[in-house]
């Protein structure tokens, strides 16, 4: 494609990049990427997919900014509490980068509407703050044959991964839901608020280079960081033959029978 004179002025560090170049610019501009969760990891993820150019972003979320937030979700801003965050994600990248379209879906996912969102997105980056959520992105991902890349934060811990339609999926390290209240929320456990910046420009930095195909992937890859020990770990995950998605005899083939209830962080 042919940039304009202001976007080989706004991209100049990435066509400079041997691994992007103009055709790897061209890419990210002409790429949809579906982001879960407008929160603490949504909030880096956005806009940074949002200052590299991603052409069109779609944020789903059905909640509204509160104070509270503003500790991590650093897309929104104090005049902004008691608005949509999807709607307040809109403005945020509307001022960052005009080249990029974002599509709010103001809805909490759920499997009646799952399937119908994701068919259109490629690559899903999945921040919510919910076990439910995440095993039902998890599932239609699979089903629709899209790219999740995943992150979760709590107190001083993260965890990051990708799951390609080809490899072990969140199923295959996390065989079901945990009992409500076993694991702790970062509303009763606390988190450290740069961990969002953190994991979310982690996750953001995958989802450029599945994009673009470039690096080593995520896939069949686990990262666990330790921001107090400031230590990185990375565990190989393999596909679970009794996974009931991309098992051997998967049982799971459609999105019914899913419920989505709050506990776990994003």
């Amino acid at each position: 494609m042919d940039f304009r004179e202001d976007q080989i002025q706004r991209y100049a560090r990435h066509i400079i990049l041997p691994e992007m170049g103009g055709i790897g610019q061209a890419k990210l501009l002409d790429s949809r990427v579906l982001v879960i969760g407008a929160g603490g990891l949504g909030s880096p993820l956005i806009q940074y997919l949002a200052a590299a150019g991603v052409g069109t972003i779609a944020v789903v979320d059905d909640d509204v900014v509160d104070l509270s937030n503003l500790q991590r979700q650093i897309l929104h801003t104090t005049p902004r509490v008691g608005h949509a965050k999807v709607d307040s994600a809109a403005e945020a990248v509307a001022a960052l980068n005009p080249d990029v379209k974002i599509v709010p879906i103001r809805a909490r996912l759920d499997k009646d509407n799952a399937a119908s969102i994701i068919a259109d997105y490629p690559i899903v980056a999945d921040g919510s703050d919910n076990f439910a959520t995440r095993f039902l992105v998890n599932d239609a991902c699979r089903l629709a044959g899209a790219t999740l890349v995943s992150a979760a934060i709590l107190r001083f811990d993260g965890q990051l991964s990708t799951y390609r339609p080809d490899g072990p999926c969140y199923r295959c390290i996390y065989a079901e839901e945990p009992p409500e209240g076993a694991v702790p929320t970062c509303s009763s456990a606390g988190v450290l608020g740069a961990m969002a910046g953190t994991m979310g420009a982690m996750q953001a930095t995958e989802v450029v280079k599945e994009i673009l195909g470039i690096g080593e992937s995520m896939a069949g890859r686990l990262l666990i960081y330790d921001a107090l020990s400031v230590s990185f770990r990375v565990v190989r995950v393999k596909r679970d033959p009794g996974c009931p998605l991309c098992g051997d005899h998967p049982t799971i083939t459609d999105l019914s029978g899913h419920r989505s209830t709050k506990h776990a962080c994003g």
